[in-house]
């Protein structure tokens, strides 16, 4: 896979994100990205955490291991009521390294 499979964290609960990255490791894309802006950036870095740590009933189909490859501070100009406003933006790149676990029925 070439491209990088883009996650955009937003307001959803946090284990809606961690299933968004296990299903896109299992699907074959071993590199993902989490990109979440202004508010959201906090629960941007937990899904990471979570992900990196394999922590909870969800995370345990990731692989092996769940590096943190790349993190990106970055602002963008938003359009908004009162004219434009500058919103934080973080990009954190994460990588599969190992197998996916079997997935196993009930």
């Amino acid at each position: 896979m070439s491209e990088t499979r883009i996650i955009y964290v937003g307001k959803k609960p946090l284990h809606a994100y961690v299933r968004a990255v296990v299903m896109a490791m299992e699907a074959g894309d071993r590199i993902v990205q989490l990109e979440a802006r202004g508010a959201t950036i906090s629960r941007a870095v937990d899904v990471a955490e979570v992900c990196r740590r394999r922590s909870g009933h969800i995370a345990q189909g990731l692989p092996e291991t769940v590096n943190i490859n790349q993190l990106e501070c970055d602002s963008m100009e938003v359009p908004g009521e009162k004219g434009v406003r500058t919103v934080s933006v973080l990009r954190i790149q994460l990588e599969g390294v190992g197998d996916v676990p079997e997935a196993q029925e009930s």
